[in-house]
């Protein structure tokens, strides 16, 4: 090789080093706690300062950094989405009380970062009262999310199939639930919409039989509730 083709083949490998420094730059400070991913999370809360996320070696591990030392919650279940991780945690020992927390974590170069979450607790109804519960956690302006989606517990047994229907256009938009045992007897249901998915949104419960046994329409994309068995 000449010593002008090594010249030119030197010159183009710090290129693409400075390139590649410039973007792991960038990206670091988007992720780091405190960079720009937190301040648009700040945005969303309306916050005039910046939060600070940390980063995490696993989807547990964020939501833990970021709900601080006393966070007990037992997670019980976890799938994986584009770009991340949904988690489900149930805090134990409440009696006569439903409760279940859903937590968004985004996966980058560095690790695991905590981005959204949400969750409720309702008492427990007699026998034969409630079906399910259900919690609407809406779409996030410049922040990239699974959402909407909507999720819960499912109080009643005889629920055995669960949809959600949305208008577009005029056009009726059913879209199933998934139903996941995560422990004996106790299940829950979530569901991700479609992102041009806006409210009201009706939520049916159907038995075994594929009879509608409970529906409830949702007017408010951050409501939160229960839904009672049709006599």
């Amino acid at each position: 090789m000449s010593k002008r083709n090594r010249r030119i083949v030197l010159i183009a490998a710090m290129v693409i080093l400075l390139s590649l420094l410039s973007v792991v730059t960038y990206m670091y400070m988007n992720e780091r706690a405190g960079g720009l991913a937190d301040r648009r999370i700040s945005k969303v809360w309306g916050m005039d300062e910046p939060i600070r996320i940390p980063i995490a070696n696993s989807p547990e591990g964020a939501v833990q950094e970021f709900r601080g030392e006393f966070y007990t919650s037992q997670f019980i279940h976890q799938e994986a989405v584009d770009g991340g991780m949904i988690l489900f945690t149930h805090k134990k020992g409440r009696e006569n009380i439903s409760n279940l927390q859903m937590e968004y974590v985004r996966k980058n170069i560095f690790g695991w970062k905590w981005v959204w979450g949400g969750g409720y607790s309702v008492s427990e109804a007699t026998e034969g009262e409630f079906a399910l519960d259900y919690m609407s956690i809406p779409t996030l302006d410049q922040v990239s999310t699974p959402f909407p989606m909507l999720f819960g517990n499912i109080q009643d047994s005889s629920i055995k199939r669960i949809s959600v229907e949305t208008q577009e256009n005029g056009t009726v938009i059913a879209t199933e639930a998934k139903l996941v045992e995560v422990s004996h007897g106790h299940l829950i249901w979530y569901i991700y919409l479609p992102p041009s998915a806006a409210i009201p949104y009706i939520i049916k419960g159907f038995n075994e039989e594929g009879k509608l046994i409970t529906h409830e329409q949702i007017k408010d994309a951050n409501d939160s509730g229960s839904l009672t068995l049709r006599k």
